[in-house]
């Protein structure tokens, strides 16, 4: 059986409080789970379930990719104030609104970048994050090969998942050279005390950026790599 974590115990929770009041509030669509003590669980639990891997606790230099409302980027950042967090997201209303929560709750080891992560990868982001976070935001290939530009080699990526999907797996298993990303481990977590078990994929930076990488934005999804 996974290890249980008690991660809605502690002084963080209570400090994302008034996250969750915005989430509720907000005008626009920003997730399918607004109440506040429904998005308690399924959104700052899940997130913080990522200190279950050391990767996580220990990384300085974070960069979450696709972070919608905010997760899990701003519950770590909370959790973590040594570290440097950037959350980047292309939605303008998903980049204004997680600005309004770093505003809300005065981190100083927060930013957003409203954009795609390949323009911050080939610019001021390549190769400068230790840790890349993603939860529900694409395939794990499609992930990998988002992440391997914006991390050092030695760096991971932690995604997000709910049930396994070999398929995932074995696809990027397939893509290791041409991303110089190969899977360390995966990790099951229960976020908390009724979910489902759900796991996250560690995937290592295991050499330099290849020449290629990043793609132009967009092309990830339109023109998947091939093994």
């Amino acid at each position: 059986m996974p290890e249980q974590h008690p991660w809605l115990a502690g002084d963080t929770v209570s400090r994302l409080e008034p996250m969750l009041e915005l989430l509720e509030s907000a005008s626009a669509s920003l997730s399918s789970v607004t109440d506040p003590d429904e998005a308690r669980r399924v959104h700052i639990a899940d997130s913080l379930s990522g200190l279950a891997v050391p990767e996580v606790a220990s990384a300085s230099r974070v960069v979450d990719i696709g972070t919608g409302a905010g997760f899990p980027g701003i519950p770590l950042a909370v959790e973590k104030p040594e570290a440097q967090f950037t959350l980047i997201d292309s939605v303008g209303r998903k980049a204004r609104f997680v600005d309004g929560v770093i505003e809300r709750l005065g981190l100083r080891n927060a930013r957003t970048r409203h954009m795609r992560s390949e323009e911050w990868a080939a610019g001021d982001g390549r190769e400068a994050a230790n840790l890349v976070t993603a939860r529900a935001v694409a395939p794990l290939a499609a992930l990998a090969e988002l992440a391997s530009p914006l991390l050092e080699d030695g760096g991971c990526l932690v995604a997000w998942k709910g049930e396994r999907v070999e398929a995932e797996e074995e696809a990027l298993a397939g893509l290791n050279n041409q991303l110089s990303m190969s899977l360390l481990r995966i990790v099951p977590v229960h976020p908390f005390p009724e979910s489902r078990q759900r796991h996250l994929y560690v995937v290592l930076k295991n050499g330099p950026t290849p020449e290629n990488l990043p793609r132009r934005p967009g092309m990830v999804r339109k023109r998947p790599l091939s093994a």
